[in-house]
């Protein structure tokens, strides 16, 4: 019986996460609690932009935004908030930017694989390749064993399996 195999990634949906960010927008101009405060979120290049003219209410639009993604189907591990998630001053506003994480690192791809390797069934092999891992093993059931475990593994990486076979 030949090997089945199945891939792990980590891609964003960027149509979701833009869904996401257009419906954030349209919440924000409507509610009463951002009028006045000029709060704004928007694609800035491959980045977004959160403003307002107080942190407390970046933190807001922060907020709004990530439950738009969790509504979505998109994991806030996919989310990358640069200075550590704290806005920072330009001239009378303050901005905030996250980034999109696509891919899996090299260190993540070895913490995957030596969890893998020390609590996974020993029939099962992962190997990686460019920025996700490909894991092969002769019994089904030992695959989706290992799909359970990195499930349950609280990893920094949103992880999705493809390509099962």
């Amino acid at each position: 019986m030949a090997d089945s195999s199945f891939d792990i990634v980590s891609k964003t949906d960027k149509q979701e996460v833009s869904n996401a960010l257009n419906q954030a927008a349209k919440e924000i101009s409507t509610r009463y609690d951002f009028r006045g405060v000029g709060a704004e979120i928007d694609w800035s290049g491959e980045k977004i932009l959160m403003k307002a003219n107080a942190p407390e209410r970046v933190l807001a639009v922060l907020d709004v935004f990530q439950t738009k993604l969790v509504k979505r189907g998109v994991s806030l591990k996919a989310l990358e908030l640069s200075d550590d998630g704290e806005p920072k001053v330009s001239g009378k506003e303050y901005r905030l930017e996250a980034a999109l994480k696509d891919g899996i690192s090299q260190e993540n791809a070895k913490k995957i694989s030596k969890i893998i390797r020390d609590e996974g069934p020993k029939s099962v092999k992962s190997r990686i390749e460019g920025d996700e891992l490909r894991v092969t093993s002769k019994s089904r059931d030992d695959l989706q064993e290992v799909q359970r475990l990195l499930k349950a593994a609280d990893l920094d990486v949103a992880l999705q399996f493809t390509n099962y076979r």
